[in-house]
């Protein structure tokens, strides 16, 4: 059985037995009852919010790619969208999604230096604005994080922001050249090549958002509705259940949250840790012996329906030959 074969099952399997031990965890003689409620027309309400937001995140690369001095057309973009979901569900940490976006940058024309660069802002993006929101959503959700008060994260998230704001106008002079260089100076070769290089590409993306502030600004709010389009997927669930007199602003506010854990998962596509942290954020304001079915649903439309659709794009352009180079390493 090649490599490619082997990932897709065992990524199944524990699909399969996450979904199995949340739904099963979580259910109640509430369940039945609530779920009579539930109503269809809201699943096409959350694949048109998801629809939407994958759209935005395409025209944004393509912008950002545009800062770049290269140019890719829509349906390319979408390629590059996919494709990082297929990829980073069958990676641990996800690490196969920013391979991805490069091979699928490098087919649409984009140089191998300039793609790996243009990967690397376009997660610092969203990340940037997921940073931007947390100080918000600490203002306003005192129980997010059960045994840590709101003025620590609040504290935490402010030296974040402000940490990447530095790095930007540090890695615009060399007094943070020369900080990395004795940083790396007692590592391996292999480590030290690793985080030059990583800093390097950092240096170049600061370097091409700064010669075009407008577009930069553009990008940025782009990837923000993209973000708030995505998580807009659990509002639509909720009200097919009925609710609609939830506090839509901690909803939101605690998908943000959990999406930002997400990023640092270990496991392939934050499998396991989205339900497990889904469950354990909107326990108290679901209804009753639902949590799990949501958190399962959720991760169905959000992750999976895009993985299928990724992995019939990979396939198509590059082969099986291609999944098994890349999950073969």
């Amino acid at each position: 059985m090649s490599k490619f074969y082997q990932r897709f099952l065992l990524l199944f399997l524990l699909v399969c037995s996450i979904s199995g031990v949340v739904i099963y965890t979580t259910v109640d003689i509430n369940t039945l009852h609530n779920l009579t409620a539930f109503q269809p027309w809201s699943v096409a309400l959350a694949v048109v919010s998801l629809s939407i937001g994958l759209v935005l995140d395409g025209t944004r690369l393509m912008h950002l790619v545009k800062v770049a001095n290269e140019k890719i057309t829509f349906k390319q973009a979408v390629h590059v969208v996919f494709g990082n979901y297929f990829l980073a569900l069958l990676t641990p940490g996800a690490t196969g999604g920013a391979v991805a976006q490069v091979m699928f940058l490098r087919h649409a024309g984009v140089p191998m230096g300039k793609a790996t660069v243009l990967v690397i802002v376009r997660t610092l993006v969203s990340i940037f604005f997921l940073l931007c929101c947390m100080p918000f959503i600490f203002l306003h959700d005192a129980g997010i994080l059960p045994g840590v008060d709101n003025e620590t994260l609040m504290v935490v998230s402010l030296l974040l922001f402000l940490g990447i704001i530095g790095i930007v106008l540090a890695s615009r002079t060399r007094s943070l050249d020369t900080l990395i260089g004795r940083i790396t100076g007692r590592l391996s070769p292999h480590r030290k090549r690793v985080i030059v290089a990583f800093y390097r590409d950092i240096k170049i993306g600061v370097r091409l958002l700064a010669a075009s502030p407008k577009s930069m600004v553009r990008i940025f709010f782009e990837s923000g509705l993209s973000l708030l389009f995505i998580y807009g997927i659990v509002p639509c669930l909720l009200l097919g259940l009925g609710v609609t007199d939830a506090d839509w602003y901690t909803v939101m506010g605690r998908m943000f949250f959990l999406n930002m854990l997400l990023y640092v998962s270990p496991t392939p596509g934050g499998s396991g840790i989205a339900e497990g942290g889904f469950v354990w954020l909107f326990a108290d304001s679901v209804p009753a012996g639902t949590v799990g079915i949501l958190a399962v649903s959720w991760r169905l439309i959000a992750e999976y329906i895009p993985f299928l659709i990724g992995f019939y794009y990979t396939i198509r352009v590059f082969g099986r030959d291609f999944l098994n180079q890349q999950l073969g390493k």
